[in-house]
Formats: structure tokens, C-alpha cells, sequence
């Protein structure tokens, strides 16, 4: 028995495919956009990870940590979106 599976074929919008290669993040038009977006949102909390890290081995004074994480939320502007809105 041959068993087929169906491909969907996702069009990304363009402005999400710009954003995602900031990340480093090229999906092929069969990634499905729940697995770009769970992908990115890991690369998301890792940095937030790292930067509260860096923050308790003071490599830099507190007041600056709000602004630091705006700075990472502000760059990861992508995931305020459904994954169903990344597509046309």
C-alpha cells in the first residue's frame, strides 16, 4: 500500500519573509508557519535568557536591562502576529 501525504505549499508575505532573514530564518514554501514561528520564538526567549544572564554577572547596570529587553522585543516584532497572518 503506497500511502500519499498532501503538501501544502505556504506563500509567505513579503514583509514577514524580511523579518524572518534578520533572524536567519528562510522557511521553504513547505514550512508550515507554526514551526517558523515556535523556531523564532525560542530564538526570542533564548536572547532574553542571555540578556538577564548578562545582567547577573553585571556586565551592565540594571537600569539599563528594561531598555535592553525592549530592544529584543522591538526586534522580534514578527511574533506579535498569528502564524496563519505571516501567509498571503
Amino acid at each position: 500500500m503506497i500511502r500519499r501525504t498532501a503538501t501544502f505549499v505556504y506563500r509567505y508575505r513579503s514583509d514577514i519573509l524580511e523579518q524572518l532573514l534578520m533572524h536567519g530564518v528562510r522557511p521553504t514554501p513547505q514550512t508550515p508557519p507554526e514551526l517558523v514561528h515556535d523556531f523564532v520564538s525560542d530564538l526570542y526567549r533564548y536572547e532574553l535568557r542571555m540578556l538577564r544572564a548578562r545582567l547577573l554577572e553585571k556586565q551592565f547596570p540594571k537600569p539599563e536591562y528594561y531598555g535592553r529587553v525592549v530592544a529584543v522585543r522591538n526586534r522580534y516584532r514578527v511574533l506579535a502576529l498569528k502564524p496563519r497572518q505571516w501567509l498571503e
